[in-house]
């Protein structure tokens, strides 16, 4: 495929008709930010067009970055035994990211993930926008403060509205912790307890769609 055309603010010229599989080949040419040159590929969405849940996270991390998809990585296993518990079927949701490259920082061999800023996530709602107008979730549910913040202002804290189903522009959201804070917790009580609160959400989500 050609490489796209590009507007003044970096972001590929979208195909007449977009599609999801059309804007994951475009995305791949995004230079809406810096953090193309970190990243080693745009991280896209996937799902099915249809899902009636959507999920977003903060960041691809580095399994991810490397594998081209969301979720699989450390954080991913448990996010997929969180969905277990909870019932819901990952082939059935949409699992995406508020910021679609690797951010990070050497550390002798490793890459270190480094927190997205306010800017680079407004950068990167040009396609988080473009999935939520296409897949029309019927609940969006934003995995970590990056994630909650993009959907629902930078004054959102999840410690104080997390686990609730809230209205916002983009549609109904309810805000979770992140599995990567789940798993840098400091000790191992703290993690099943972590993990016990992201299922304890998980479980709200799937019944807010039952309702």
């Amino acid at each position: 495929m050609p490489v796209p055309e590009r507007d003044a603010n970096g972001y590929p010229v979208l195909p007449p008709r977009p599609t999801l599989p059309k804007l994951r080949v475009v995305s791949q040419e995004c230079r809406g930010c810096h953090l193309w040159k970190l990243g080693t590929q745009t991280v896209f969405g996937e799902g099915p067009r249809a899902a009636r849940i959507l999920f977003v996270g903060e960041q691809p991390g580095d399994k991810e970055d490397l594998a081209g998809r969301p979720f699989v990585g450390p954080a991913g296993r448990l996010f997929d035994e969180a969905l277990v518990s909870a019932g819901i079927d990952r082939s059935s949701v949409y699992v995406t990211n508020a910021v679609k490259h690797f951010k990070w920082r050497p550390s002798g061999k490793r890459r270190l993930h480094e927190k997205p800023n306010a800017a680079e996530v407004a950068a990167c709602s040009f396609w988080l926008e473009l999935e939520l107008r296409l897949v029309k979730p019927d609940l969006i549910v934003a995995l970590g403060a990056t994630a909650a913040q993009a959907l629902l202002g930078q004054a959102f804290r999840i410690t104080r509205d997390g686990g609730r189903v809230l209205d916002s522009p983009s549609g109904h959201v309810l805000a979770t912790a992140h599995p990567s804070s789940i798993l840098r917790a400091p000790d191992e009580a703290a993690r099943r307890e972590g993990a016990r609160r992201l299922v304890a959400d998980l479980k709200t989500a799937a019944r807010a769609l039952r309702s």
